[in-house]
């Protein structure tokens, strides 16, 4: 009989559907809340405000719409991961309930820009994290750093890190999902785009044993620019983060790439409100959810 993780990887590797970025940190809250139309006076300190954020992330992952039928994975913040909903179910363990693998995002936030990048800060404590994420059903993680110009030494070093951390979330029987984020505002993104192709793939011919990654990346300049990562045995599979694109856009973009599937956290929540009843909040998400779904699955037919 195959296992949940077993069920999982399949899901995750050919699975028709996308994932869910749930995963905004302290520094991203504040605006989430607001996007969702809090006004800044409705919390007082971080408890109050984590706290919104979590029942907001609670009522998306309850709505009816929310499933793995669309829905392939979620990413969580550590705080969400560690919540419960309903009758005290944790979070991850309701996520696979409603056939939906669930994800920790694991980074720290990120250090000042050297070198045209921002590696990610130190992760104190991973390994315990790492093993508690895994008790609690979560299936794999995802960290980010981010390019801002192509520097050929800065995506180098933002590469290898991301890979020795995806190293340290193997060796503790998780898959990670990497993600190296190219800024859309990066005025040579192009180039960018070439040299972290080519960074990606001698990290991925180094890698032994029968290790793979995921990888999450910018929807590139030019479609298909990551068919080689794609293909490459070492990848599980390659989502697309939405990067400051409104859903539109970001959903005319994507359908552009084959093979690439979404992992959107603003494209998806950008029309949801915390005075929509539960009907209309449920209509709202399912929408987006559609429409991620169809340029995830549904791709543009080249010329």
């Amino acid at each position: 009989m195959p296992t949940d993780r077993d069920v999982m990887m399949a899901q995750m590797v050919s699975g028709a559907g996308f994932i869910a970025a749930l995963d905004q940190s302290g520094g991203s809250t504040p605006g989430a809340l607001k996007a969702y139309g809090y006004a800044e006076g409705d919390w007082s300190g971080d408890e109050e405000m984590y706290d919104l954020i979590h029942r907001m992330r609670v009522r998306i992952v309850t709505a009816p719409s929310f499933t793995g039928k669309k829905v392939l994975g979620a990413i969580l913040f550590e705080r969400t991961m560690d919540g419960t909903v309903g009758d005290g179910m944790p979070v991850p363990a309701a996520l696979w309930k409603r056939g939906v693998v669930p994800f920790l995002k694991i980074d720290k936030g990120l250090e000042d820009e050297a070198d045209g990048v921002q590696m990610m800060k130190p992760m104190p404590g991973l390994d315990a994290l790492l093993a508690r994420a895994k008790g609690l059903g979560v299936f794999g993680t995802k960290e980010r750093s981010v390019v801002k110009s192509a520097s050929p030494t800065g995506i180098a070093a933002i590469v290898r890190q991301q890979f020795e951390i995806g190293e340290q979330v193997n060796a503790a029987g998780l898959m990670p999902i990497l993600e190296p984020e190219i800024s859309l505002k990066a005025p040579d993104r192009a180039a960018a785009e070439a040299i972290m192709c080519e960074e990606i793939e001698k990290e991925l011919d180094a890698i032994t044993g029968d290790r793979r990654v995921m990888l999450k990346l910018t929807i590139p300049v030019e479609a298909d620019t990551y068919a080689a990562l794609i293909g490459h045995h070492r990848v599980a599979r390659v989502v697309a983060l939405s990067g400051g694109y409104s859903r539109d856009e970001a959903c005319a973009q994507l359908a552009k790439d084959h093979g690439m599937i979404a992992s959107f956290s603003r494209a998806l929540l950008e029309e949801l409100r915390q005075d929509q009843d539960d009907a209309r909040f449920d209509q709202v998400l399912g929408t987006a959810i559609d429409a991620i779904y169809t340029a995830s699955v549904v791709k543009t037919v080249a010329a």
